[in-house]
């Protein structure tokens, strides 16, 4: 670096005193009428004006022009370094060019001085041009004018490549010392002081001198308006000379240098006037002609830059640059034509960025929303943890954006505003997860610190959730207009068919307000304003005040009423809510400290819930003294100590959820913890009542109640886990009871930081991944603590059982580990488990990110480290590909187990011999485990099972029963295995000596009996989970089959349906039984353990068992037996927390394979008359309908009712600040069938307000009605190829067919329903455009007559949704649907006439594809939907529900396209697969082969051999060039284009091959996207890419290197040194 900086410096010194300097200096001088150093002197004493003067008229005779040329070759041929002295002039020119723009003679005679020198080629104009815009901005900068933001604008232009100054490049001032600026201080004299008064001067091209030398640039000084006129001169002359270069073929860094200068004059060429007081502007103004000529000039070089036909810059840098915000414009055509076109091609190429109604794509929170735009690379579950957005508001450059900035700028009544709210208020309706809410929201700004950071991932504002708060508020209040008192209020709840709906909204309400989210007294002032604005008759129930009474005690609530300022006019806005005076005392209800809660009549209930809110503390005692009413015993068990006891409370009834769900939220907190303490810290085993309606609590607010048990418990008091009656509790409570609860949802590990004093710090301190992750996590570490543990077996297997129903209730990617890396904590079965998980995941809901993707083979890898397991083919061949390309590979390593076995059967069998024969001595078993191997320990079992011969009785049972409960649980789990591998060896050995297989497999099933049932030895949901891991044996299945039949496990599951009373145990009124602890759990489990069970059930432990025994039967082929085993264990499975989500996953899993009678049975495990199925549905799976297709009516009411309960309904024009009628609501019912009473016989409004207790699998009611038109699709006994042609017959035509069978009701010219969602059209398009797309005709047999009515929408309204719902079903369906969706939306396309009519001219099939393309909201305004825009609308509404991972199958419909033959078409293509590229941004691979196929689209139309229907021109696709500029800078930032985004080296490579096949005219347009450093711009501006390109290929292809390997340089020279020593050569 010194040696560089030393050689710099000494070339600059000697340009400086170059001997020809002098000489050149004074031919210019001479030929410019300039006269040497007297001259400056004097004009340095004359006054402004007269040097003034003296520059503009001079007397004497100049040499004539044309003998410059010839002079100044007479200087060359005196010295010998042309090259230098080529230097040496540049440096003068541009000295002169600064000094002499205001002398219009002599700037002419510097331009002829430049053509002269030009025609000799001795100006390069690579190195002087820069050179020269460097001067210029150092001489403004000099000079004082403002111009130090102009010229750090230059290096610095937002949107804009670097410039080139700041790169090392040949114009590189101070760093490469053939620069002429290197001299450029010594320009104008030879002599310099060396005490310069200014740092700014010592950085410029001008000496200090110099500039005094020159008197109207001293002048400028004291006159900003004559110094102004000079700067504009001087940009004037440098204009005309870089017009002069321009016609030379220049370096691509050349041109980027020279448009950043000529941007950044445009951008600020009103700057240096800031300063000028607003009284002299006009007379500023008065000097113009200036000004308008260099900016002319200006605009006439970006204009040549940009021209299409040279290309010099793509035009595609004026979209992303500075100069369309300007925001001064000065009164100039030309500069506002530049700026037109600039917004006209930008927002064509912003259109191919954004999907159609992008409006319309909000959260249903029926699924998981996906990224719209990329997010930064990490690995495992980083980036699910991250905050994402559920809606994004798109740039101005159509790019998905999203943060806290963003969120405050959008505008109240704007679209996004609408959008906003549309989506805040669904969310208010159908209650998604605090995850959600925690991903999304903002703390209101009154109660955030100073010192938190903006919130990047958040879209909606406090003000935005405060509307939307009050907007459901008021939408209630309308559906409830009875009940005075607050008491006779909350009597009359108890009959008043919205009660559900506000319960569910208080919970929701406490949870905002307590996390902060709402300001308070805000809050207050605008609803009080809302009620009169609107109706103050709405308000003639005291909802209001029950509402705030939850909220009243909130810590933020209580500071605002006290110390706020307005907290007087809060208070009173407070009471003025309340209706009535009170009617009666609701404190008479404290004279009882116990109430008989079975016995309360509805005014008794109405009074305890106004103590509830009145008098807590006495409420809470009331309900903690019931509860223990019963008092206690002593508990009769065995294996306890003698001076120990156990004393157990007496039983009582649970409370009931009905009457639990009208307490206060205060109170329910405090019961909750009340009854923690007495669960978990008391020295009295609770009563299992006490454990129920703790549950209960917890389920009936999901929201506000919620803890994680582990991390809540452990801060409360960090040894309450260390007991084992406790961890025994808490197991059970989340295995049998809130594991739906878990699912619901994120981690709130942070949630008591996050609702603590502070609730504003949710930077990066909140946990975002999934609750029953993280508790997956944390049952974990349980499993890990105790698998080693000798005689731990109760908790271990209650722990890991309790930890395969959470990874087999995990719908997403999930990492084995929370840290990501390092080898799982699992046991054996919970690996297994997890792959398993994992391919029902990927094959039924996809990988949703690429980063999942590239985590998931290091992912099977860490989870399999320690496993032996592999999969048979048979159940591979069902597995994702993704996932069993990753498995194909592995070793089967089972018979190196046999051959183990064999090597240690020998020693095994004699150790079993002594301690298992009848007559073995029992002391030997002390010896067995403590002096055997671990290596033989693990056949004990299977010697076991040798010594049998088909006889239990011949072995010591209770030998081995001592040995295997001292065992560890990890050792019975390896007994087991083996014993499966041993015993399935055996009948392959019996069936060769000719043994019946019917015997063997009886005996192998009256063996197995003996240790599950008869002694109760060993685990039976172990056992058969490694029996069916054996299904390469195919009598491992057989075996599992007969376990299965036997009398023995009915008789336990008929005892468990005895004593645990009904599946919804919630609704369950009865005392709960207490099961014997060796009856529930069996010897195994029961053995030294004391604490009685409250939910655990051998039974019970098969519930996560039984179906994947189905899954693995109907792999077999088996689905005889895998309909038995349903229609056996119907009634068990209906205690399985996850029944739902079981069905719609093996229908998912098998879809297309199973027959339709396993497809019924599959649908009996449902609660089917609680399941809103379609009225038809029934109908149409039923045997005598086999090969039917069901109407259109069938798949119109399925849509109709993801509208009606799924897709966020439209809310009216935000500018009148109301929601949609109430009536609207009404009016939607529910689901798909027609409008019909429930079981109270009033119209049921509220069914999208279900409970969370009631709908626990799924979690929400949207998520139910979406997953059930799931399961409908999947059931339906047609091809997935009718239901998809169906579907899409039915939204393409829907707009017609709803018209017209309106039979104007709603009328084709209805306007009243536009919404704010719905924009109004800018034009419908022209009568020949509409001819000539024919609009769509109606869907013929689909009955449509009250649609509209049910819906609550009109015509226009409903026809946009149901494209939406239609796309989001189709997303949630397997990829044998897609692959249909893309087969006909190609079809469909290729149909439309226009598109191959020849006849059509260029100028007709443009503006009928641009009609096609409009939105459907925008084509519904005016009714001229067209089949192509509704196609497009839905694949558009397909995508943005779809996982990444299966995005990739969009290539199907560019492959069907194809060849494209029209530009018609070809826009059509980008149209439909633009969008998807910004989503790709962070999925390289799939970028890329998206972004090869769009190439190959344009290379079909604008090919060397490319035959169009209709010639086409490359002018016709500027929109398509300039997106696909903008699309590969978005991805190689991997987000928003920033000034510093490049491409990435790949994509380029990707552009150079495709150019090659393009047509000349096409070619040039997109010559930048090249790696060609000599054409393109973006590949000159970053050497640094080329060069890791160049490497990297070398050693991929000359070492076999990888990417990463071959990242740096010195990687692949040390690789290739290796590879040459052999032959004592070296690369380098």
């Amino acid at each position: 670096m010194e040696q560089n900086q030393r050689a710099s410096s000494s070339s600059l010194r000697s340009y400086q005193f170059h001997p020809a300097k002098p000489v050149i200096t004074d031919l210019f001088n001479l030929y410019l009428g300039r006269s040497g150093r007297q001259k400056h002197d004097e004009a340095a004493r004359d006054p402004p004006n007269k040097a003034q003067k003296r520059i503009t008229a001079f007397n004497r005779q100049l040499p004539p022009n044309d003998q410059f040329v010839s002079d100044f070759e007479q200087i060359l041929r005196q010295y010998p370094d042309q090259e230098q002295l080529r230097l040496v002039t540049e440096n003068v020119l541009i000295s002169l060019i600064v000094q002499c723009s205001s002398h219009s003679p002599q700037a002419e005679f510097l331009q002829f001085s430049m053509r002269s020198l030009c025609s000799i080629s001795y100006i390069n104009w690579d190195t002087f041009l820069p050179s020269l815009l460097n001067a210029v901005s150092s001489a403004e900068m000099a000079l004082g004018q403002g111009s130090q933001g102009t010229t750090s604008n230059i290096a610095s232009q937002p949107g804009l490549l670097p410039s080139t100054s700041a790169l090392p490049i040949s114009s590189t001032f101070h760093s490469n010392p053939a620069s002429p600026l290197t001299s450029a201080q010594g320009i104008g004299s030879p002599a310099q002081s060396a005490n310069d008064p200014s740092p700014a001067l010592n950085l410029s091209p001008l000496k200090l001198n110099e500039v005094s030398s020159n008197p109207p640039l001293l002048s400028l000084k004291a006159d900003s308006s004559t110094r102004d006129c000079a700067i504009s001169s001087l940009r004037l002359l440098c204009c005309k000379i870089i017009l002069t270069g321009l016609d030379f073929s220049l370096k691509p860094v050349t041109y980027v240098e020279i448009l950043h200068h000529m941007l950044a004059w445009l951008v600020n060429w009103d700057q240096r006037h800031q300063d000028i007081d607003d009284a002299n502007v006009a007379k500023f103004w008065r000097p113009v002609k200036l000004l308008s000529e260099w900016l002319h000039s200006c605009l006439d070089v970006v204009w040549l830059l940009v021209k299409e036909d040279k290309c010099r810059v793509p035009f595609y840098e004026l979209l992303r640059s500075d100069l369309q915000f300007i925001e001064n414009i000065p009164d100039d055509d030309s500069l506002f034509t530049l700026i037109m076109e600039i917004h006209r091609r930008r927002d064509m190429m912003a259109m191919h960025m954004q999907m159609l109604d992008h409006q319309l794509h909000c959260p249903t929170f029926g699924t998981q929303r996906f990224l719209p735009q990329a997010t930064p690379h990490l690995g495992s579950e980083a980036a699910t943890n991250l905050r994402y957005s559920p809606i994004t508001y798109p740039s101005v450059l159509g790019e998905p954006l999203h943060g806290e900035e963003l969120a405050s700028c959008i505008q109240k009544g704007s679209l996004d505003w609408d959008r906003a709210l549309r989506c805040i208020r669904h969310a208010l309706r159908t209650t998604p997860s605090p995850d959600w809410w925690k991903r999304v929201l903002l703390v209101a700004s009154c109660y955030r610190p100073q010192s938190i950071v903006s919130t990047p991932g958040a879209v909606f504002t406090c003000e935005m959730i405060c509307e939307a708060t009050i907007d459901r508020i008021v939408e209630l209040l309308k559906l409830t207009n009875s009940g005075k008192s607050l008491y006779l209020f909350l009597q009359c709840l108890l009959d008043v068919n919205c009660w559900q709906e506000w319960l569910i909204f208080s919970d929701i309400f406490f949870f905002l307000m307590k996390s902060g989210c709402i300001d308070f007294v805000d809050f207050v002032d605008k609803l009080v304003s809302r009620i009169i604005e609107d109706d103050q008759s709405i308000l003639r129930t005291n909802h209001v005040t029950w509402l705030l009474g939850q909220i009243i005690r909130v810590e933020l609530v209580m500071n605002a009423l006290n110390t706020d300022s307005r907290k007087v006019e809060t208070t009173r806005k407070l009471l003025s809510f309340h209706r009535e005076e009170k009617s009666s005392d609701p404190r008479s209800a404290q004279s009882e400290r116990m109430l008989d809660y079975m016995n309360m009549d509805d005014r008794s209930v109405g009074m305890f819930w106004v103590v509830s809110y009145t008098m807590t503390q006495p409420a809470c005692e009331m309900v903690m003294n019931w509860l223990n009413s019963a008092g206690t015993e002593v508990l009769q068990v065995s294996n306890l100590q003698p001076n120990e006891r156990l004393v157990v409370m007496r039983e009582t009834t649970p409370l009931s959820i009905s009457l639990l769900s009208g307490f206060s939220i205060k109170l329910c907190m405090k019961l909750a913890y009340q009854m923690e303490e007495s669960l978990f810290s008391g020295q009295v085993i609770p009563s299992i009542s006490m454990v129920e309606t703790y549950a209960r609590l917890l389920l009936i607010a999901p929201h506000s109640l919620f803890r994680s048990h582990f991390s809540h418990l452990t801060q409360r008091n960090p040894g309450t886990l260390s007991k084992p009656v406790v961890t025994l509790l808490v197991l059970e409570i989340l295995n049998y009871r809130l594991l739906p609860l878990y699912r619901f949802g994120t981690t709130l590990d942070a949630c008591q930081q996050w609702f603590c004093r502070f609730a504003g710090d949710w930077g990066g301190e909140v946990s975002y991944e999934g609750k029953n992750k993280s508790l997956m996590y944390d049952v974990t570490k349980i499993v890990a603590a105790l698998k080693g543990k000798r005689g731990e077996h109760r908790v271990f297997r209650l722990a890991e059982n309790l930890c395969i129903n959470l990874i087999l209730s995990l719908r997403d990617f999930f990492s084995v580990k929370k840290e990501g890396k390092g080898p799982t904590e699992f046991t054996e079965t919970l690996n297994r488990i997890a792959i398993v998980s994992l391919a029902i995941i990927i094959k039924t809901r996809g990988i949703a990110e690429a980063e999942h993707l590239l985590y998931l083979p290091a992912m099977v890898e860490q989870i399999l480290s320690s496993s032996q397991h592999t999969w048979s083919d048979k159940t591979l061949r069902y597995f994702p590909p993704v996932l069993r390309d990753t498995l194909v590979g592995r070793v089967d390593k089972r018979g190196l187990a046999i051959q183990a076995w064999q090597q240690a059967e020998t020693t095994v069998i004699n150790q079993c011999t002594q301690l298992l024969s009848p007559s073995a001595d029992p002391t030997y078993v002390v010896t067995y485990i403590s002096h055997s191997f671990p290596q033989h320990r693990q056949y004990l079992c299977a010697g076991a099972w040798i010594l049998m011969h088909g006889h239990p009785e011949n072995i010591n049972s209770a030998n081995l029963a001592r040995v295997l409960r001292e065992f560890s649980p990890e050792e019975v789990t390896a007994n087991i295995y083996t014993m499966v591998d041993v015993l399935l060896h055996q009948i392959h050995v019996e069936l060769q000596r000719g043994h019946p297989l019917q015997d063997l497999l009886t005996k192998a099933s009256a063996n197995l009996a003996f240790f599950v049932w008869t002694h109760e030895l060993l685990p039976l949901d172990i056992l058969v989970l490694a029996l069916i891991d054996r299904d390469d044996d195919l009598h491992a299945l057989h075996i599992v089959i007969s376990l299965f039949e036997r009398q023995e496990l009915h008789q336990r599951m008929r005892l468990f349906f005895m004593t645990r009373g009904p599946p919804e145990h919630w609704l369950h009124t009865g005392i709960f039984k207490r099961m014997d602890l060796q009856k529930a759990l069996g010897n195994y489990l029961s053995w030294k353990d004391r604490f009685p069970v409250f939910f655990d059930d051998i039974a019970a432990r098969l519930l996560p068992v039984i179906p994947l025994v189905v899954y693995r039967l109907i792999e077999n082929d088996a689905t005889d037996l895998a309909e038995r085993v349903l229609a056996n264990y119907k009634q068990l499975l209906a205690y399985h927390p996850l029944r739902f989500t079981f069905v719609r996953d093996i229908l998912a899993y098998f879809y297309g394979l199973l027959p339709g009678k396993l497809i019924v049975r599959i649908l009996h495990v449902l609660d089917i008359p609680k399941i809103p199925f379609s009225e038809s549905f029934p109908q149409h799976i039923a045997p005598s309908n086999s090969a039917t297709c069901p109407p259109p009516d069938y798949f119109a009411s399925l849509l109709l009712g993801l509208v009606n309960n799924v897709i966020p309904p439209l809310s009216s024009s935000s500018k009148t600040g109301s929601l949609v009628d109430s009536s609207h609501l009404t009016a939607r019912g529910p689901l798909n069938k027609t409008p019909a009473t429930s079981q109270s016989g009033t119209t049921s409004a509220s069914d999208a307000q279900k409970a969370f207790y009631q709908i626990q699998d799924p979690g929400t009611y949207t998520q139910l009605v979406l997953e059930t038109a799931v399961i409908e699709l999947l059931s339906l006994p047609v091809s997935a190829a009718q239901s998809v042609a169906s579907l899409v017959q039915v939204v393409v035509h829907i707009q017609p067919t709803l018209i017209q069978s309106s039979n104007g009701l709603h009328g084709t010219s209805n306007v009243s329903g536009q919404t704010s969602v719905l924009p109004t059209s800018p034009s419908g398009g022209s009568t020949d455009s509409m001819n000539a797309s024919r609009p769509t005709a109606p869907v013929s047999g689909l009955n449509t007559s009250n649609f509209v009515s049910r819906s609550g929408y009109t015509c226009q309204q409903l026809s946009c949704l149901l494209i939406q719902a239609c796309g989001l079903l189709l997303a949630q369906l397997p990829q044998d649907f897609h692959v249909q969706l893309y087969l006909e939306v190609a079809r469909l396309i290729k149909e439309s006439w226009w598109l191959s009519d020849g006849k059509r001219s260029p100028s007709e099939l443009d503006s009928t594809v641009n009609y096609a393309l409009l939105d459907p909201t925008w084509a519904a305004q005016d009714n001229t939907s067209t089949a192509t825009g509704n196609i497009v609308g839905l694949i558009h509404s397909f995508f943005s529900n779809l996982p990444q991972e299966w995005l990739e199958g969009a290539h199907v419909i560019v492959k069907q396209l194809r060849p494209v033959t029209s530009v018609a078409m070809l826009r059509i293509v980008f149209r439909i697969m633009g969008p998807l590229l910004p989503r790709l941004a962070n999925a390289h691979t799939l970028f890329t082969k998206t972004l090869s196929l769009l190439l190959g689209a344009i290379v079909d139309v604008f090919g060397k051999t490319a035959q169009p229907l209709v010639p086409a021109q490359a002018s016709e696709i500027v929109d398509i060039i300039d997106f696909l500029h903008h699309v590969i800078h978005y991805e190689g930032q991997g987000g928003p284009v920033q000034s510093t985004s490049k491409p990435r080296a790949e994509v380029l490579v990707l552009f150079s091959r495709a150019l090659e096949n393009l047509r000349p005219d096409v070619q040039h347009l997109l010559s930048h996207l090249t790696t060609d450093v000599n054409s393109s711009i973006y590949a000159a501006t970053h050497p640094k890419m080329l060069l890791m390109v160049s490497w990297r290929f070398a050693a991929l292809v000359l070492t076999g290197m990888t990417y990463q390997e071959a990242d740096t340089p010195p990687s692949f020279i040390t690789v290739m040194n290796n590879k040459a020593r052999r032959s004592s050569r070296r690369i380098i």
